[in-house]
C-alpha cells in the first residue's frame, strides 16, 4: 500500500485530503457519515474575532456544475470556538484547522492570537480571499501589498502552521503567493470561489441577496488547476489545491499540478462522504499506477 503521509510545513498529515472551509462545518456535524480520523485534516467554517451575522437571504443559487453562495461568513466569533466549539474538535482524531477572517488587519491578528494559545489547534487558515462579505475579506487578497501586510502582521502574533488562502479574482495569483511566502507562509491554499452571479429571469432580480458571491463546484476546476500549476513555479512553500475536486481522478490531477494537499468543498453537499472515499481512493489509484509514495505524483506535471 503506498505511502499517503504528505506535508504543510512543519505541519504533517496522514494523508493529502482535507475538507474545505464551509462545507464540513465543524465535522462534528458529518461525524455519524465520515470516520473523521480517516482525513487529513479537517477545516472548520469561517472564524472571526467578532460574532458575524452574514448576509440575508437568499444566499445559495444552484447554477450548473456548481453552486453561488454569499453566506458571509456566519459564526458566533473566536471567543465561542474557544469556550464551546474546540472543546469538542479537539480530540476528533485528525488535525482541525480554522480558517480566520477579518476586516482588519488587527482583526485578523487578534483573532489568530487568541487561536494560537489552544494546544490541539496547529495552524490556521488565512482567509484573505472571501468574496462574500462587503469589507475585508477579498480586498485584502487582490493585492500584493496588502496581502504582505496582513500575513506580516498575522505570523507576528501567530507562531504555527501558517497557511494563506488567496483569491483567484486577480490578475496574477503568483505574484500574491509570493507575497505571502515573502511574509512568512507556511504554505498557500488555492482557489477560493470566483465572483459570480445569476438574475432569476421571472422575478429580474439577482437570485442572491446581495446580487453577487462565490462560484464554486466542478464549473471552476479548470481554472483552480492552472492557478495551483502556475502558484507552484513561483514559490517554494507547499500548495493546497481546491476548487470543484469530486474524485480521485480531480486529486491526482490537483497534485500532479503541484499541490501537496488537497481539499474538498461543494462536494460534501452532494456526497457527504465523499472526502472519505477519495482519501481510500487515492490509495488505490497509487497502487494501481505502481506508485509507493504520495509524494512520486506531487508536480509531475509541472
Amino acid at each position: 500500500m503506498a505511502n499517503l503521509h504528505t506535508s504543510l510545513g512543519t505541519l504533517q498529515l496522514q494523508n493529502p485530503v482535507m475538507t474545505a472551509s464551509g462545507t464540513f462545518g465543524y465535522g462534528l456535524e458529518f461525524a455519524d457519515i465520515v470516520r473523521l480520523d480517516r482525513l487529513g485534516a479537517i477545516i472548520v467554517k469561517g472564524t472571526t474575532l467578532e460574532p458575524r451575522e452574514g448576509n440575508p437571504y437568499p444566499r445559495m443559487a444552484e447554477t450548473a456544475q456548481g453552486m453561488l453562495n454569499c453566506v458571509g461568513l456566519q459564526n458566533k466569533g473566536v471567543a465561542y470556538f474557544c469556550e464551546h466549539i474546540y472543546p469538542q474538535v479537539r480530540t476528533i482524531g485528525t488535525h482541525v484547522i480554522v480558517n480566520v477572517s477579518g476586516h482588519s488587519i488587527e482583526s485578523y491578528a487578534a483573532c489568530a492570537e487568541q487561536l494560537a494559545a489552544l494546544t490541539d489547534i496547529p495552524a490556521i487558515e488565512l482567509n484573505i480571499s472571501c468574496p462574500n462579505v462587503k469589507e475585508g475579506g477579498m480586498a485584502f487578497g487582490t493585492s500584493a501589498k496588502s496581502a504582505a501586510e496582513v500575513v506580516r502582521e498575522v505570523r507576528r502574533v501567530y507562531p504555527k502552521t501558517l497557511i494563506v488562502k488567496l483569491s483567484p479574482n486577480v490578475t496574477d495569483i503568483a505574484e500574491i503567493a509570493r507575497a505571502a511566502e515573502a511574509e512568512g507562509a507556511d504554505a498557500v491554499s488555492l482557489i477560493n470561489t470566483l465572483l459570480g452571479m445569476a438574475i432569476d429571469i421571472e422575478k429580474r432580480q439577482p437570485k442572491l441577496s446581495i446580487g453577487t458571491g462565490g462560484l464554486s463546484g466542478p464549473a471552476v476546476k479548470p481554472v483552480a488547476v492552472r492557478m495551483v500549476w502556475q502558484v507552484a513555479k513561483a514559490v517554494k512553500i507547499p500548495i493546497v489545491g481546491l476548487g470543484g475536486i469530486s474524485s480521485v481522478a480531480d486529486a491526482v490531477e490537483f497534485m500532479m499540478a503541484g499541490a501537496s494537499a488537497i481539499q474538498i468543498g461543494t462536494a460534501n453537499f452532494v456526497q457527504p462522504d465523499i472526502s472519505e472515499r477519495i482519501a481510500d481512493g487515492l490509495s488505490d489509484w497509487l497502487d494501481a499506477h505502481g506508485c509507493t509514495d504520495v509524494r512520486e505524483i506531487i508536480g509531475a506535471a509541472l
